[in-house]
């Protein structure tokens, strides 16, 4: 990347799928926030087949925004990392500076007052700080797991498990944390619905990789963030709203039980391979599948029935690292 470049503060990324209502009506509490003298919005949208980048730009010529919100229809959808990584590069070559800060947003927020004034204080404090998650709330108030430790072979077997006194006493190797803190705290990880990252970051440990279409993808930039000496921090101060799945139609504990798509089962390898070898990778899908064909049994026996997505015992085995060979051919 540019090294050489004036800088401006901030760059807002918003990467859109077939949800146009949703950045319209996130856009103006986010403006609302922003210093536009120097901070820009930059939309992208993955080649929805709606009408979305007519609405998007429609809303925004009609409030004269085109000077700091830009739309940029991408040419194919390249998923979630695809879309952010555009949007910086669309940021510096537009306006010939680089910022100081990137902020990715989705489009199934609201920022709530104060939001990014607290990211900013934070991030100005403490200049060992890379990553910043906002607290996630419900639209009922209460507040979304939104900062994580990293995924590991004990957090898959305990996970997939789901008994309550294991995961209490073994709490520590869990990806969630037990409950969102009304303070500050260092993680390993935060969601990417507001991820606010020092453009050093980028820098440092290299932009997102796309070779996830969506998820784990936040995860595995905090990890490369985290290696190259950044710390990732959760910062309840800055509240945004998130109205969960509204984007993607994935939402634990589904009471639809909707059937997880092939590209997580993609992006969770991927992960695990990448950071942790095949070795690891072949492990923890032996923890998670031998956990979860226990958790099934345990429901047969009892005659519960699960909230897990439709065939994911099956799925899963099919898209482990010991099946997943078999779609070359």
């Amino acid at each position: 990347m540019e090294s050489n470049l004036e800088t401006f503060r901030l760059a807002v990324s918003i990467v859109n799928y077939k949800s146009s209502l949703l950045v319209c009506n996130l856009l103006p509490t986010l403006i609302s926030q922003l210093d536009l003298d120097t901070d820009r919005i930059i939309v992208i949208d993955n080649k929805s087949p709606d009408n979305s980048v007519s609405e998007i730009q429609s809303f925004i010529e009609k409030r004269n925004w085109q000077e700091f919100v830009k739309l940029i229809p991408a040419e194919v959808n390249g998923g979630f990392s695809y879309g952010n990584n555009l949007a910086i590069e669309t940021a510096i070559n537009f306006y010939n500076k680089k910022p100081l800060y990137v902020w990715f947003v989705n489009p199934d927020t609201q920022i709530k007052s104060n939001a990014l004034k607290a990211l900013l204080e934070f991030s100005d404090e403490t200049p060992k700080v890379g990553i910043i998650g906002s607290r996630l709330e419900s639209e009922n108030g209460s507040v979304q797991d939104s900062a994580f430790r990293f995924c590991s072979i004990s957090s898959e077997l305990l996970s997939s498990l789901s008994i309550g006194v294991l995961n209490k006493k073994f709490q520590r190797y869990l990806v969630s944390l037990p409950e969102m803190p009304d303070t500050s705290i260092e993680c390993d990880w935060v969601a990417g619905a507001s991820m606010f990252v020092r453009y050093k970051v980028f820098e440092n440990a290299g932009m997102m990789d796309e070779t996830y279409f969506l998820y784990f993808e936040e995860t595995d930039f905090c990890l490369q963030a985290k290696r190259a000496g950044w710390e990732c921090w959760y910062v309840p101060e800055s509240r945004v709203l998130h109205y969960v799945g509204q984007s993607t139609g994935i939402v634990s504990g589904d009471v639809q039980r909707r059937r997880r798509p092939k590209y997580w089962f993609q992006s969770r390898q991927h992960y695990f391979i990448k950071n942790h070898g095949i070795v690891y990778t072949m492990f923890a899908d032996l923890a998670w599948g031998l956990g979860f064909s226990l958790l099934q049994l345990r429901y047969l026996i009892q005659g519960k029935k699960g909230t897990d997505p439709e065939y994911m015992l099956r799925d899963f085995w099919r898209n482990s690292i010991f099946l997943s060979w078999l779609d070359r051919f």
